[in-house]
């Protein structure tokens, strides 16, 4: 008979559901398979559910995306997910992977890494920090930025000076992933607000004119007029003479005295040998010196002298600025 038919169909789409939704309950209490031991994620402040189960799969969680998200979703809590870094190990079940970002069931620590530090700087500040996997201890830079995502990029400015909060047992490499996104946003966002007459080319170039500044002056005031000072230069052809990128250029050869040979010795980053900028940033430039450099301050100083107390001296002229040299620098009272 027909009804029979349709009762026998209607039993078996029941037990078909019933025997999904057993498997599916058993799902979420079975571990996930992992690629590696452990793997890791930092979850960004804004990230979607879907967005977040696909990052899970992507780092290594052997899963469908499709069935994480959905699990989020289902449970009610995909909302509730919260942003972080977090480590998951063999075992971790779809619930128990929620449950862990719902309730941001993480044991923070923090790493500062400062303004005009040097690639050298930070990377000792990382390998010193509590309870970070040095995972890049024996990377040599260019290993490093393969591992971060960015293979043949020089290393050197390209990570944004903030306090990195972590997860214990995280690796360096979730910290660095951070801090070179973060300065890629950051580059994007001044470059994109570049003054219309700056004479440079890229971003790139923007930045390394930045890290001059960062470390010519830490006096907020005086930051965007120290770029005009550069600026004006490049603008005219004129060599930028700064020591920093003496200092840098010297390495672990400069003993804290930079004497008259080493600013005769060329080196890609002697700005008083060879003109232009030099070829990479030389040290972490912040927020405010990446603005500066994209936006200098109109002035027609071509000089600049400190003054000793953290703050300059800017002149129009050359014999302006020997005078302010021999008053600040070399002690000589400037004559009336």
């Amino acid at each position: 008979m027909l009804w029979r038919a349709l009762v026998s169909l209607l039993l078996v789409a029941v037990l078909a559901t019933a025997v999904a939704a057993l498997l599916a309950w058993r799902w979420l209490d079975s571990p996930l398979p992992l690629a590696t031991p452990s793997v890791e994620l930092s979850i960004e402040p804004g990230s979607t559910p879907r967005a977040v189960a696909a990052a899970w799969v992507a780092a290594g969680v052997q899963a469908r995306p499709r069935a994480l998200y959905e699990w989020f979703r289902f449970s009610g809590q995909a909302q509730r997910i919260r942003a972080g870094s977090y480590e998951v190990h063999a075992g971790v079940t779809p619930r128990s992977l929620l449950d862990k970002m719902v309730r941001g069931d993480e044991v923070l620590e923090t790493v500062l890494i400062i303004e005009g530090w040097t690639l050298r700087q930070m990377r000792a500040a990382l390998a010193a920090a509590p309870s970070l996997k040095p995972l890049t201890r024996d990377m040599s830079d260019a290993e490093l930025m393969a591992a971060i995502g960015a293979p043949g990029v020089p290393a050197e400015g390209r990570f944004f000076p903030d306090t990195y909060a972590y997860s214990r047992g995280v690796s360096d490499l979730t910290v660095l992933r951070r801090a070179h996104r973060a300065l890629q946003d950051r580059l994007a966002q001044a470059w994109a607000e570049r003054a219309p007459d700056t004479p440079l080319k890229s971003a790139d170039e923007a930045l390394i004119l930045a890290s001059i500044v960062e470390k010519e002056t830490g006096l907020e005031a005086d930051r965007a007029l120290v770029a005009g000072v550069f600026v004006n230069r490049l603008r005219i052809g004129m060599l930028l003479q700064t020591d920093p990128t003496v200092i840098y250029g010297l390495g672990e050869a400069f003993d804290g005295n930079l004497r008259r040979r080493d600013l005769l010795a060329d080196t890609p980053y002697n700005t008083y040998t060879r003109g232009g900028l030099p070829p990479t940033p030389i040290a972490l430039p912040g927020a405010a010196s990446l603005r500066a450099a994209v936006r200098p301050q109109a002035t027609d100083a071509l000089y600049f002298v400190a003054r000793g107390d953290g703050s300059s001296v800017f002149s129009r002229h050359l014999a302006d600025h020997n005078r302010a040299v021999n008053q600040y620098q070399r002690g000589i009272a400037a004559s009336r």
